[in-house]
């Protein structure tokens, strides 16, 4: 399989890999012929990469961290829980919520127990869904990546358990947020802008009444928009008087936030994103989580064509575990000639850098 962008694909390509909406209900499934129509309705969905078929890379298969029969289990949980809290919350949002809260730890516990178990780098862009209610997916993707960070970091099981109920919770106070504004497609007005900016407190305001979560979840909720250099919000604190945790999550929320399918804009690829916390580290974000972040995740992920310092060009095949950016390579080309492909791992050829990635079909 190789990933491409949606709006190169040409009709008759084979899609290798089933595109979901946000309910987990099957939009296409893997194996269709993908029609001019059917092209353009994953164009105009927002979606921006999709894996397809390939007679050169047949047997490049990419697993993802989650199944998919667990994502969507996941994703309905998210799902069904914020509703309730969404639907109920004006008779008592903190008894909604606590009752709530032992479902969503029980989740966290779950995604524990799987990344633990799972000796592959973290890689959630293979998910392609849709943008129709993207509270539940982000929600998901900050936990996971959060979770990664955790264990990369070192943290014992009851900080992860805390820092993933943060992260699965950071949102909560979108949930008081029009989704009309949230869903807004062009620039946002002031007072827009302003309501969204509010939810940080607001998530603050709703989990800290909860008695069955600590009072650290509600915390995370209202730093995760705070940076280390004082520009952040609600309240622009700075350095050691943000949490760690707080820390952890705003790399995870910015990350998933630039190379997921936004209403209002396409989404970039992993490298990229990484590239905006490279830019960021020291000032915005803390560098351990940042520099722990290229660690746990894959940069480059599976069915990628990178090209190389030396002219040499091929395809995503693999990932070599604590150097997200350094993947195992198959080499098609050199220097705009085929060759016959061969592999190349990254970790033992310390000499190469990749310095493109090509996502034309």
């Amino acid at each position: 399989m190789r990933l491409v962008t949606t709006s190169s694909v040409e009709a008759g390509t084979i899609l290798a890999k089933t595109i979901y909406n946000e309910t987990g209900q099957i939009l296409l499934s893997e194996g269709v012929e993908l029609k001019e129509s059917m092209i353009q309705r994953l164009n105009s969905l927002g979606i921006s990469y999709i894996f397809i078929k390939d007679s050169q890379t047949d047997d490049i298969e990419y697993k993802g961290t989650l199944s998919d029969p667990i994502r969507r289990k996941a994703i309905q949980t998210i799902n069904s829980t914020f509703l309730e809290i969404q639907k109920d919350s004006s008779i008592s949002s903190s008894f909604v919520v606590e009752k709530a809260s032992r479902r969503l730890s029980d989740l966290i516990r779950f995604l524990m127990t799987e990344l633990g178990s799972n000796k592959e780098l973290l890689n959630l862009l293979s998910d392609a869904y849709t943008h129709d209610n993207y509270i539940f997916t982000h929600s998901l993707n900050v936990t996971l990546y959060s979770l990664a960070l955790g264990l990369e970091l070192k943290l014992s099981p009851k900080e992860l358990e805390t820092l993933g109920l943060g992260a699965i919770f950071h949102d909560i106070g979108k949930l008081q947020v029009p989704l009309d504004v949230l869903l807004k497609p062009g620039r946002l007005t002031e007072e827009e802008y302003v309501a969204i900016k509010e939810h940080a407190e607001a998530g603050f305001q709703i989990l800290r009444k909860v008695q069955t979560i600590p009072l650290l979840v509600a915390h995370c909720a209202y730093q995760h928009h705070e940076r280390i250099d004082g520009s952040g919000y609600p309240r622009g604190i700075t350095g050691q008087d943000i949490h760690f945790f707080g820390k952890i999550i705003a790399v995870a929320d910015v990350f998933d936030a630039v190379t997921s399918n936004r209403v209002y804009r396409k989404a970039m690829l992993p490298h990229e994103g990484l590239e905006i916390l490279y830019a960021g580290s020291g000032t915005l974000f803390e560098q351990k989580i940042v520099e722990a972040f290229r660690l746990a995740v894959a940069i480059y992920p599976v069915g990628i064509t990178v090209e190389l310092n030396d002219g040499r060009k091929g395809i995503v095949t693999g990932q070599n575990i604590g150097l997200g950016d350094r993947p195992i390579i198959r080499i098609m080309e050199h220097k705009g000639e085929q060759v016959t492909p061969y592999e190349l791992d990254m970790k033992i050829e310390l000499n190469v850098v990749i310095t493109e990635c090509d996502t034309a079909f």
